[in-house]
């Protein structure tokens, strides 16, 4: 485990933001966190995050990171801080109608699909600047698009991981010059997790997702 002060200091020269991962951990916990200053914490489910909103306290920044499913949607859009894990141009969709009843604007990441295991959610690139391009997209008024996110490949292999956050890295580029040219809150890259930050904040990452190393293992 690592100590937040400590990991917030390798952060610094990155200038990243850390996402405390919380899911399956309570609210004791998170106030251990909380209580050391962090603000951002990370879910994967929203019924979790719903439920750790209403106890905690109101300044903290919920993030979405796990996939996210159109019918749940509603539940979050009034409050939620950021949702990295747009992995459809359906889920987009739904957020911009949810976020236009509760008058708010949403920040989404577009997560891309960079690893080469089956099972991540995401986006291939030219599906991502088709949406992208369309009038449909165009036309949202009540979402942000602020970054992209990704998930490397589960693996013992550095490289192949380095790879896939230069993968992203090229991709954030790419739409940054093509679409989101002069848009300063286009800005986030998140990847990186408690195994390979590091690496991440290398290529570039300036947001990690970070849970076992803050918590310790998670309580199933």
């Amino acid at each position: 485990m690592k100590d937040l002060q400590e990991l917030l200091k390798e952060l610094e020269p990155h200038h990243a933001t850390l996402v405390a991962v919380s899911k399956t951990h309570p609210p004791e916990k998170i106030m251990e966190l909380y209580n050391a200053g962090q603000r951002d914490f990370g879910e994967n489910r929203v019924q979790e995050m719903i439920d750790k909103y209403e106890q905690m306290p109101r300044d903290i920044r919920w993030h979405l990171i796990g996939h996210l499913q159109t019918n749940k949607v509603k539940y979050i859009t009034s409050w939620v801080h950021l949702i990295h894990s747009v992995d459809s141009f359906k889920v987009l969709k739904e957020v911009d109608k949810r976020a236009a009843s509760d008058e708010r604007v949403v920040d989404c990441l577009l997560q891309f699909k960079i690893a080469e295991e089956d099972t991540k959610y995401g986006f291939e690139p030219e599906e991502a600047y088709e949406m992208l391009r369309s009038e449909a997209f165009k036309e949202m008024k009540n979402i942000r698009i602020t970054g992209v996110m990704g998930m490397a490949t589960f693996t013992e292999d550095m490289e192949q991981v380095r790879r896939e956050f230069r993968q992203l890295k090229s991709i954030f580029q790419h739409l940054k010059d093509n679409f989101f040219a002069g848009q300063d809150s286009f800005r986030e890259i998140s990847m990186g997790m408690s195994d390979d930050y590091q690496i991440a904040l290398e290529e570039g990452s300036t947001m990690v997702r970070v849970g076992s190393l803050l918590f310790g293992e998670r309580v199933y």
